[in-house]
């Protein structure tokens, strides 16, 4: 029997995840939780297979709940969201999840997920495969280091200090960070780097 936690704070898709799965011959849910905090005390209680997380819930995002999941516990992790950003992605595969499904594929496609994931492979939307191969940080190493320093809050003398360079070469830096992004300000430029993941 597969035991199963699941984590979503939609009360209403908890309780229909809940019972689609206990449909199923193999499965058994043990504990469902509403937010990441209590997705971790169950999982340390109940031991599962396997805990199927939602990413935006109050407190402790899935995804945090993941990446402590990964130092302790043998519970593999399947994120099911409706977040395809591919930041969140990234972050999911450093956080060793075996899954990352979106909720609008179809309910048949959830349980033989948690199958294959049993028999140690790993599951993923093909759309997010798509994004990780064409999203390529176009920024160079340099101007990487600028926006990084222009998302710690420094100005232009700020980071010309730092860098050892002129503010005028700063300048430059961020026209053409913009320009590679294709925005039109830092606020837009930080953003962008965030919701994809390039951000360390």
């Amino acid at each position: 029997m597969i035991t199963i936690v699941i984590a979503e704070d939609q009360q209403m898709l908890l309780g229909a995840l809940g019972s689609l799965l206990n449909l199923e011959e193999d499965m058994e849910v043990v504990g469902k939780a509403s937010n990441g905090e209590e997705a971790l005390t169950l999982v340390q209680k109940f031991q599962p297979d396997v805990c199927i997380m939602d990413i935006e819930m109050p407190g402790l995002t899935g995804l945090e709940a993941a990446e402590q999941l990964k130092e302790k516990a043998n519970c593999k992790v399947i994120i099911l969201t409706t977040f395809s950003r591919s930041g969140y992605f990234q972050r999911a595969l450093k956080a060793g999840v075996s899954g990352y499904l979106l909720k609008d594929s179809p309910s048949e496609e959830l349980a033989s997920s948690i199958r294959k994931v049993i028999e140690g492979k790993r599951i993923y939307a093909p759309e997010l495969m798509d994004d990780v191969y064409s999203e390529e940080n176009p920024l160079t190493e340099r101007e990487k280091k600028v926006l990084e320093l222009v998302a710690d809050g420094m100005n232009t003398q700020e980071i010309a200090d730092q860098l050892s360079i002129k503010t005028g070469t700063v300048r430059n830096y961020i026209s053409t960070i913009f320009e590679k992004l294709e925005v039109k300000n830092r606020i837009e430029a930080i953003l962008q780097s965030k919701e994809k993941g390039w951000f360390k």
